[in-house]
């Protein structure tokens, strides 16, 4: 995807937002935020472009790539310590950006959440950036402090619905606000097992199918449904391409705003993929797809 595509796309939104929500917020959106500096859409466009880079630090991009290559599409390019600083005044436009570029649910959806670790386990009692925000959690890799990134995604990898919790969050409680607009089955796996979640879903018309624990009674379940639970993977593959290709993980915030707009804007880069992991169904899949209520 071209620079020019991603920023006119950021752009058109940015007006859209200035005419209508924006005049609620921030009487200064879509204009620009420093004397000389960047439009909000030009630092929108620089931090969801990094993402797409190749670049595993945003400073060696925007001091290596961005100002020496993009001079002439960000002729008012500022220093990379004002851009930081910047980056803070469009995370409500970032965040509102990624809300608008979910996709749309096929009835078919998967839920999953992945740690994002904010320190490592030794720096928990000397991490000061995130006190009282991060907490510590527990995922499949054991113990971390930081936060939880909860993704809800279609049979074709786009993502449905996100939010960000700390890392002490159980798994279920953001999901009945995450799922509200969709319906047909949502494929979760052990730790979203709740028979009042279920109930509660059941209410909106949204089955949710789990697997049981190891010491649960056995129960009868749909070929249908057994085969939605093997699918499950392609969440599991999204959570790591946003980890490692996206780098929506590192220990380097200076602040918890930079930390939702790196995280928010590797999602919004990944949105934009135009290939990605997706359901490959084969015959024997169709087949048993069509007992689907």
């Amino acid at each position: 995807m071209s620079l020019l595509k991603l920023f006119c796309d950021v752009d058109d939104f940015c007006q859209y937002w200035k005419a209508g929500e924006a005049k609620k917020l921030s009487s200064k959106s879509g204009q620009r935020v420093g004397e000389p500096g960047l439009s909000e859409s030009e630092i929108m466009t620089i931090v969801i472009h990094f993402h797409q880079s190749g670049y595993r630090e945003f400073k060696d991009y925007y001091i290596e790539y961005v100002q020496v290559h993009l001079q002439r599409e960000f002729p008012q390019l500022v220093s990379y310590t004002r851009l930081v600083t910047l980056m803070q005044r469009v995370v409500v436009l970032l965040w509102a950006y990624a809300q608008a570029r979910c996709g749309s649910c096929s009835g078919i959806a998967f839920v999953d959440s992945t740690a994002l670790r904010v320190c490592t386990n030794r720096r928990i009692n000397r991490h000061k950036v995130f006190a009282g925000l991060a907490a510590r959690g527990q995922c499949s890799l054991g113990w971390f402090y930081g936060f939880k990134l909860h993704l809800v995604i279609n049979e074709y990898g786009e993502v449905l619905a996100f939010t960000l919790t700390p890392g002490n969050v159980d798994d279920r409680k953001p999901v009945p606000k995450l799922v509200k607009n969709l319906f047909g089955k949502l494929v979760g796996d052990k730790g979203y097992l709740s028979q009042p979640l279920l109930a509660t879903l059941l209410q909106h018309g949204l089955h949710l199918i789990t697997g049981i624990r190891a010491k649960m009674k056995n129960r009868l379940m749909l070929m249908s449904d057994k085969l939605l639970l093997r699918k499950r993977y392609i969440i599991e593959t999204i959570n790591d391409q946003l980890k490692n290709q996206s780098q929506i993980e590192h220990s380097r915030h200076r602040s918890p705003v930079n930390f939702v707009v790196n995280v928010v804007a590797g999602l919004i880069a990944y949105m934009w993929e135009p290939k990605k992991p997706a359901i490959n169904w084969s015959t024997r899949d169709a087949k048993a797809l069509a007992s689907l209520p």
